[in-house]
């Protein structure tokens, strides 16, 4: 009888796991979103593709759980990858370890370069709990360093990216527009 309860339950409460394929469709489908995320992290571009590379892969080869929980668990991966390229808790501070990404320096584009060219563990920080989202305490985390090294960082960050010229605002549509693709993707998957 007991048996015959655990498999009604069982069957009623199916386990929504993620499947390769499902990764791979999901990184093809945040492709811009997830590069993006790779390149201000890392503020070069090859490292950049590394990043998100090694990120696809390790998605595929790793156990996600959930596919409703596949494109957190990439943006985790990816940004775990990143630190491991860059270090930022470590890197030297008046130093810049990576060739900063120039472009038009308008609008979305002074934005990007703005932070791209903050120091590793400012850009970490203001990407990873401002743009993604993730308490201090867990960027704390991944960043191997104190909650306070994160929230002075981030507040530098805040400080640099807005003294581009273009209002906070800008770094707020900046954000939701980094955002957009999930949301658009989890209306698909509806």
């Amino acid at each position: 009888m007991f048996q015959m309860i655990k498999d009604r339950v069982a069957s009623e409460h199916e386990i929504d796991a993620a499947t390769c394929e499902e990764i791979r469709r999901m990184f093809t489908d945040e492709v811009t979103s997830l590069h993006l995320l790779a390149l201000l992290l890392t503020a070069d571009q090859m490292k950049a593709e590394q990043c998100f590379v090694g990120g696809l892969e390790d998605c595929v080869q790793g156990n996600t759980g959930f596919s409703t929980w596949a494109r957190a668990w990439a943006v985790r991966t990816i940004i775990k990858n990143a630190v491991e390229m860059i270090s930022p808790a470590s890197a030297q501070s008046g130093t810049q370890t990576t060739s900063p990404i120039h472009g038009s320096e308008s609008g979305i584009s002074a934005v990007i370069a703005s932070i791209t060219e903050l120091e590793p563990l400012e850009r970490f920080a203001f990407v990873i709990s401002v743009l993604e989202g993730y308490p201090v305490s867990d960027c704390a985390t991944l960043l191997h360093c104190s909650a306070d090294d994160v929230v002075d960082a981030r507040s530098r960050a805040l400080e640099a990216v807005t003294a581009t010229g273009d209002s906070y605002i800008t770094a707020i549509t900046f954000a939701k527009a980094c955002s957009a693709p999930r949301s658009l993707s989890m209306a698909r998957a509806r």
